[in-house]
């Protein structure tokens, strides 16, 4: 079982930063996609950034600049620094983890798990 625990949301004006941190435990593999989604208040869920165990990153074009994604590998941890934030970056970010998933040897597939989610406010 994969368990994600988010940490790091609030409430901040406009121009302000906040980092959100993101730790996964459990039966965690090799080739896994980490990253952070958002969803406002009657939208859908959309992709924030997301890194892979080799470091390569993707942005949404409308944080590109302004977030930095990382991971910490050994610690399966992944950080997400949100600077200059906007009031159109409030939402509740997730964490997401995507990889491989076994069951007593077998392979199931890819699998997504989901943290709790967590409250980004920005006011202007």
């Amino acid at each position: 079982q994969v368990q994600l625990v988010e940490s790091g949301g609030g409430l901040v004006q406009a121009g302000e930063s906040l980092r959100l941190s993101c730790a996964a435990s459990g039966n965690i593999y090799s080739g896994r996609v980490m990253g952070w989604y958002r969803q406002a208040p009657g939208k859908q869920r959309d992709l924030v950034a997301q890194i892979t165990d080799r470091g390569s990153t993707n942005y949404a074009d409308s944080v590109k600049g302004r977030f930095t994604i990382s991971m910490v590998n050994t610690k399966n941890t992944v950080f997400l620094q949100m600077n200059n934030l906007k009031p159109e970056d409030t939402a509740v970010y997730y964490c997401n983890l995507n990889s491989d998933a076994y069951e007593t040897g077998t392979y199931l597939g890819r699998r997504d798990y989901w943290g709790q989610g967590t409250q980004v406010t920005v006011t202007s």
